[in-house]
């Protein structure tokens, strides 16, 4: 049996290929994908190959946000059956290090992530027709969402362990600085979790009419209102809780100034060093948390979006086929025009 990929190989280098796949051995299911989404980490690749230290050094399948429908499974599968509409969790802890025993899968020291350069050999990802994948890392989508929206499963993952890091948010002032896919999910999650006040802000309006759509009370484009922040700042702040999802030395800094006594920062967004006032948290007793990744917070997303809970269809504001993977990356990186591109494949189960 064969699939097409979608494999990089190089920086700006992105092709279809044809790889074989074997059929599902034990405890594994064959998928076909029907839709999977560009993640930012998928762009540093394609822009930069790479981002950090990390180097993409042999050609690589991309992907870890995808959904689609069991084909086949192997034996002692008993989770999922042919026809399952499924969510295909990227994380797999080797549940054997110190970390896993101690309670801390996220924390894996032999962590395989779906579509990561982080290791040699790579771990392939899922931006590809079929896969076979162990059947404990499908979770089985109740009827009513497409697999669009289940594939929107890896990236309200984040967002719940973010929040369950926050802390209860019931009747809480929030902001959130960076308005892409992730900040947008945390502004509704924030909502959902019952803050008073989503405040969120962007650079381009463009994401932040789909941070609205998802709940967000206020949206402040920095650039063209840039005393809007001013009186969130009055008094020694306003936030009880900041989602800081830019990663940008400027957000941070304001995200601080915005943070009343004893407020909370989760750091979401990711980058290289920063600098930190620190005299703002010092004098503040600001709590700054980092968050990363999932756990049981996969299935947890998976069951939001079964239920309708959490609306994720706001944030895929471009949807792709695979043969156009090229053009659908540069539209990804254009924040003017998007917010979460997904990808849709040709395979059984679309």
């Amino acid at each position: 049996m064969e699939t097409r990929v979608c494999c990089l190989h190089s920086k700006g280098d992105i092709q279809i290929e044809t790889h074989a796949v074997a059929a599902p051995g034990q405890g594994e299911v064959l998928v076909a994908i029907g839709a999977a989404g560009i993640c930012g980490s998928d762009l540093h690749y394609f822009q930069n190959g790479g981002f950090g230290t990390i180097r993409v050094r042999e050609p690589m399948i991309l992907g870890h946000e995808a959904a689609g429908t069991v084909v086949a499974i192997g034996e002692g599968v008993d989770n999922v059956e042919p026809g399952t509409r499924v969510a295909v969790n990227p994380s797999n802890p080797c549940n054997d290090c110190v970390y896993c025993n101690q309670g801390m899968p996220i924390h894996c020291l032999n962590m395989r992530f779906s579509g990561s350069a982080m290791r040699f050999p790579h771990e392939q990802g899922l931006f590809r027709e079929k896969i076979v994948v162990e059947a404990a890392r499908c979770v089985p989508v109740k009827d009513g969402p497409s697999l669009s929206e289940a594939a929107c499963s890896e990236p309200l993952a984040v967002c719940l362990h973010a929040r369950s890091v926050a802390g209860e948010l019931t009747g809480k002032r929030v902001l959130v600085t960076g308005a892409g896919p992730i900040g947008a999910l945390c502004a509704g999650l924030a909502k959902d979790g019952g803050a008073s006040e989503v405040v969120v802000t962007d650079l381009q309006d463009f994401p932040l009419e789909v941070a609205a759509k998802m709940g967000a009370t206020r949206t402040i484009n920095i650039v063209n209102a840039a005393d809007a922040m001013e009186p969130y700042m009055a008094d020694k702040g306003y936030f009880d809780v900041v989602f800081e999802c830019s990663a940008a030395a400027p957000a941070l800094k304001t995200a601080l100034m915005a943070l009343r006594p004893r407020g909370t920062l989760v750091q979401v967004g990711i980058a290289g060093d920063q600098p930190i006032p620190i005299n703002l948290v010092v004098s503040k007793e600001i709590s700054i948390k980092g968050t990363q990744r999932f756990h049981s917070e996969f299935a947890e997303a998976v069951e939001m979006i079964s239920q309708g809970r959490i609306d994720v269809r706001p944030i895929v504001t471009q949807t792709c086929k695979m043969t156009d993977a090229e053009s659908a990356f540069v539209l990804a990186a254009d924040r003017t025009k998007a917010v979460k591109v997904h990808l849709t494949f040709a395979g059984e189960g679309t």
